[in-house]
């Protein structure tokens, strides 16, 4: 009877209906009577369920309920006018009005009128509110044409139906052989127990193929009994490895993912999961909208609000050849390309496969003798030596007590140092150490870009430069060993520099603008930049990139590099970094062993590729 006797407060119905919102609010109604529509006494905790029954969905929705002016009483019963204020998820604002029938007809005090149209209108006995998730479409990652580079594209996907297997052990057979073809290994050890447990018709599906590599063996496929194929649209990029580590994956949210959106996912959704896709999810994943019914009828709509496209400067064209140029290594691999007129990052390729890190922006890894292009520029702009200059290449050099020496041991004698750059001479860079200083060093590093703050609008290192504060530590920085640390994009963007004559951030994600990136350089040293192409160039015409010498599309300047990475073993990292036109580029084998080694054939396949695409 608490309800009954708290019930009866004051003469008008202001205090009645003021716990009966306080009470809604926070769900405890023991303060107020009821009655239904007969006019029955309704027991308030009956009251609560069914208020909680009808809300339905939003049963669990923030909500806030507050009377709009005063009641209006006419004799034994009122009216008052409520504002309904949910808050739906993804923060979505439904507000609306209601009305609060009140009455102390046939009772001992106010009492409100329990009926399911108080939460709305148009809910009657039965109903209850439903939540229907509207689904935002998520918007591309473009090109530098402002093309989507993931659009629909057909794959195949490869089967078995039982009932057409003749030969279990001839169709094994064949289906390796074939696959073996374009590459692709598919385990068909199960494939007995798939076809014994299941009905005949049944497609048991075995891999999905492009359509290019599909039609490669759709001729050896189709001969084979048993084989059975479903053709349909899937969202995929140019192809499998198309910078795979910098764009990221879109897959379906796993649990970690809802648990920290619990606002803007459902199971279900979709969401980047690395690279850009990663960083730009929730713009490129849009508002979800959201729809409250009573059955079939709609109450209200919050209609989505798509995703928002991220444009990128990545050509397809160039893309395509950096990734085509790192499918045959093995090891860990990075490509890197820029547009030495702009910036333009056109073309970021890991590998093998695409990679999974991104090691293309983000590593951290010694330049080797590639640096030397850092250290010419110094050495040539404070006038330590022009390229003229006779600079001793001895098979060894000592400093403070500590040996350096050249690649297979290797001593040129006295040549002009435009000899020792392009055959890449160590000890040629460690007696210019001195003259050339840590301040001479750092100021060619920065003024080709190394090091700097970049904003490209994704995780990228820019570099960090070795203090060079001890004889032998500027001895190792000179020729790129020693606390040098750099990115293959770090060193694309020095190379882009010295073929500009300047040094320009490189830019990546263009919309979204980034909100920081770097300030353009002053020009280089006219003279000297001039002299260190002429030296470049050297390297590709009689020096350690020879081999490029007849690359299609014109000139290559460049320098390979070797890099050490840890004492105690003789693998190293293979490096080149160089231009071609208006394509300077940088490429990483790691423990790939010397620049011309294994860098150089990337880079000759790069041009090739680029030259016919």
């Amino acid at each position: 009877m608490t309800g009954v006797l708290a019930a009866c407060s004051g003469d008008g119905p202001d205090g009645t209906l003021d716990d009966f919102l306080a009470g809604w609010r926070g769900g405890d109604l023991s303060k107020v009577g009821f009655v239904g529509a007969d006019g029955g006494k309704i027991a308030a905790p009956e009251v609560l369920e069914q208020i909680r029954t009808v809300s339905g969905d939003l049963a669990k929705q923030p909500l806030t309920v507050t009377a709009e002016g005063e009641p209006k009483t006419t004799g034994d019963d009122a009216t008052s006018a409520v504002k309904v204020d949910w808050t739906l998820p993804g923060d979505v604002k439904w507000s609306y009005s209601s009305t609060v029938r009140l009455t102390k007809r046939n009772t001992d005090g106010w009492r409100v009128v329990w009926e399911p149209a108080i939460l709305h209108s148009e809910l009657d006995s039965g109903d209850k509110l439903g939540l229907k998730r509207l689904s935002a479409p998520r918007a591309s990652i473009l090109d530098a044409a402002g093309k989507p580079i993931v659009t629909p594209r057909t794959v195949i996907t490869v089967g078995v139906e039982p009932q057409k297997v003749t030969d279990l052990a001839k169709l094994r057979a064949g289906l390796a052989a074939q696959f073996k073809k374009i590459g692709v290994t598919v385990d068909t050890a199960n494939l007995a127990d798939r076809i014994k447990n299941a009905q005949p018709t049944s497609f048991l599906e075995l891999i999905t193929l492009r359509e290019p590599d599909y039609n490669k063996i759709r001729p050896g496929l189709q001969a084979l009994d048993g084989t059975v194929f479903n053709k349909q649209q899937r969202p995929l990029a140019p192809s499998r490895s198309f910078a795979r580590a910098l764009l990221g994956t879109v897959d379906e949210a796993t649990a970690e993912d809802l648990e920290k959106n619990p606002q803007t996912l459902v199971q279900g959704d979709t969401v980047g999961h690395g690279g850009l896709q990663q960083k730009y999810d929730a713009a490129l994943r849009g508002t979800a909208g959201v729809s409250v019914v009573n059955g079939e009828a709609e109450l209200f709509s919050a209609k989505p609000v798509p995703g928002k496209a991220v444009k990128t400067t990545l050509d397809v064209k160039t893309q395509l050849a950096a990734d085509q140029a790192l499918t045959i290594q093995k090891q860990a691999s990075s490509l890197v390309a820029v547009k030495v007129s702009d910036g333009s990052v056109l073309a970021v390729a890991n590998g093998p496969d695409g990679g999974t890190v991104n090691t293309a922006l983000t590593g951290q890894v010694a330049p080797g003798s590639t640096w030397k292009a850092v250290s010419a520029y110094g050495i040539l702009q404070k006038k330590v030596a022009t390229a003229d200059t006779t600079v001793a290449c001895p098979k060894t050099a000592a400093v403070a007590g500590r040996q350096f020496k050249n690649s297979h041991d290797e001593a040129l004698g006295s040549v002009p140092f435009h000899v020792d750059f392009a055959q890449s001479c160590n000890t040629a860079f460690v007696g210019l150490a001195p003259k050339l200083g840590a301040d001479g060093l750092r100021a060619a590093s920065e003024a080709l870009g190394i090091g700097g703050k970049w904003d490209l609008g994704v995780e990228a290192f820019s570099g960090k430069l070795s203090p060079a504060d001890t004889p032998t530590e500027l001895a190792a920085a000179t020729f790129g060993q020693g606390a040098t640390a750099v990115s293959p994009l770090a060193m694309a963007g020095a190379t882009a520099a010295i073929a500009r004559g300047q040094f320009k951030q490189p830019r990546l994600v263009l919309d979204p603008a980034p909100a920081a990136p770097a300030a353009d350089g002053q020009k280089l040293d006219a003279a000297a930049v001039t002299a260190l192409r002429k030296m470049m160039r050297e390297v590709v015409t009689a020096g350690t990139g020879t081999a490029l010498r007849d690359a299609p599309g014109g000139a290559v300047h460049g320098k390979t590099g070797t890099a050490e990475f840890s004492e105690g073993t003789e693998e190293t990292h293979s490096w080149f970094i160089g231009y071609q036109g208006d394509v300077a580029f940088a490429v990483m084998i790691q423990k790939g062993g010397a620049g011309s080694e294994a860098a150089v054939p990337v880079v000759e396949r790069f041009l090739q590729n680029l030259a016919k695409n």
